[in-house]
């Protein structure tokens, strides 16, 4: 190609594929082993997707006549898919420390939302602080997020609750998704919690009635692209009939269901550490784990398509870890610094140790 291409990735030790035949996600009885190469090679072209995939002789003979923006010896290393985060709220302003003593105490997750900590709490640090300083320390977050390895992110709004500032928090994502080079899949989260004064049916009734209405109105022009919908489903927050109607509404005007009620579906991501912790403590075997933070977590945010696997047409995102054997970047409790060599996005470097 006259333009040749942006990425050669060399001779890795091991290139994680996760999937191979173009799966959409991997169910248990799939996940006794992952699809990888050894001795292996990857190119990404100048669009950001992934052109080949194959052992490294055979690629060095494919492209030998081409040229490279960049090109990376990946010898004694492995290369894995970009990990995929499918639900974080990181839009917000405040801290509620204290309330981690409270746990520790033995409060209940409710018993400190009835007191009026919890999401009632960040919600009114998040009201009093201006957009500028949200996306501050949003940028920050993802910048934490993109050096442990994920390049894909669900970040919902949600403490805002009110109109104009449930608005303001989808403005500080839909901005870092077009300056920033992370993926990020939004979600409307404005049935967080019921706002003070407020009964679930009535909250309900203006989210229904005046929140998606004014997102499809923006979406439309397109100022502000959200792609899900998310409900607190809990007793004490919103009941099953206000989420079911919350819910369809957004679907009505084709938002994607990502909801509360449904955080233990095994698509769910569990990322560097929360892996390790999941074989740990729930007993997950380290494919299923990897699987869970890619493939399958790409699938609940509906692009599993593009992203979650190494396989041609799909995007150019992935890690490269400073080891023989993938297995390393879960066995490693809290040492994916030490480890991640390359964070890639696109087929460009967004992170080099």
């Amino acid at each position: 190609m006259a333009d040749g291409h942006r990425l050669l990735l060399e001779n890795a030790r091991q290139v994680v594929l996760v999937c191979a035949r173009g799966e959409r996600f991997l169910a248990r009885d799939a996940l006794r082993s992952l699809a990888v190469l050894e001795g292996a090679s990857l190119v990404v072209g100048t669009d950001g997707f992934i052109k080949a995939i194959g052992p490294a002789d055979a690629i060095q003979k494919q492209f030998s006549e081409e040229t490279f923006q960049e090109r990376i010896d990946c010898s004694g290393k492995c290369i894995l898919p970009g990990l995929v985060d499918a639900h974080t709220h990181p839009v917000w302003a405040g801290e509620r420390v204290h309330e981690f003593a409270m746990k520790l105490a033995g409060a209940t997750y409710m018993d400190i939302h009835q007191a009026g900590g919890g999401i009632n709490f960040t919600v009114e640090r998040t009201r009093q602080a201006s957009e500028e300083e949200l996306f501050s320390s949003f940028q920050q977050r993802l910048g934490c997020m993109m050096r442990a390895g994920t390049t894909l992110v669900e970040c919902k709004s949600g403490y805002g609750l009110s109109l104009e500032t449930e608005l303001k928090m989808l403005r500080v994502i839909e901005r870092a998704r077009r300056e920033l080079d992370i993926s990020i899949s939004a979600t409307y989260c404005g049935a967080h919690s019921v706002p003070k004064g407020k009964t679930a049916t009535e909250a309900a009734d203006d989210i229904i009635n005046n929140h998606l209405p004014k997102l499809k109105e923006l979406g439309r022009n397109g100022e502000i692209h959200v792609d899900n919908i998310d409900v607190f489903c809990e007793k004490g927050v919103f009941d099953l009939d206000s989420t079911r109607r919350i819910l369809q509404s957004g679907k009505d005007i084709g938002l994607q269901i990502n909801f509360h009620g449904d955080e233990l579906h095994p698509m769910k991501a569990a990322e560097p550490m929360v892996m390790h912790l999941a074989c740990v403590n729930m007993r997950m075997s380290m494919p299923e784990a990897l699987a869970a933070a890619t493939i399958n977590a790409a699938y609940a945010l509906g692009k599993s398509h593009t992203h979650g696997s190494l396989e041609v047409g799909k995007r150019g995102d992935l890690i490269i870890i400073n080891s023989s054997r993938w297995e390393h970047l879960i066995y490693q409790f809290g040492g994916h610094h030490e480890l991640i060599d390359y964070v890639i996005a696109k087929g460009k470097v967004i992170y080099k140790k």
